[in-house]
């Protein structure tokens, strides 16, 4: 007696696959423009006088630190 095994892939398994990969396209675009943001942010406030900086109550050495924890 012979036996045989269909495997298919049902389409709603094939959507969840399509949609897993451009919520991830998606994702990592979101990163990279958070990422671009962060950088103007700081090319902006680099670009400021230290009195400028110190009227905003930030030091030029803590500029990174403040813009990567979003303390600005």
């Amino acid at each position: 007696m012979a036996h045989t095994t269909a495997n298919t892939t049902s389409i709603p398994a094939v959507f969840g696959v399509v949609a897993d990969i451009f919520s991830g396209i998606f994702g990592a675009l979101l990163q990279l423009n958070e990422a671009s943001t962060k950088v103007r942010k700081i090319e902006a406030l680099s670009a400021l006088s230290d009195a400028d900086l110190s009227a905003r109550g930030v030091d030029r050495a803590d500029i990174i630190r403040r813009v990567m924890t979003d303390t600005l």
